[in-house]
């Protein structure tokens, strides 16, 4: 019961952040993106950010499309 539902929450939370980190990854690969960074901007980087997520527990999950995510060697 409970804690079957506190593990699933705990997946769910490694999943974003996991998520949140490639996509952090992907923008830092622009270099256009990369040059604009200063010290500041690096330390203020955390793949711990949330505001994307719907907290209403509705997700558009579309099947035919993939996530933009790029795939790395």
């Amino acid at each position: 019961g409970q804690e079957l539902s506190v593990l699933a929450l705990h997946l769910l939370q490694i999943s974003l952040v996991y998520v949140n980190t490639l996509m952090i990854q992907q923008v830092l690969n622009e270099p256009s993106w990369f040059s604009r960074m200063k010290k500041e901007d690096f330390r203020a980087l955390t793949p711990l950010i949330y505001a994307h997520v719907n907290p209403y527990g509705i997700f558009e999950l579309d099947m035919d499309a993939r996530l933009p995510i790029e795939m790395t060697a």
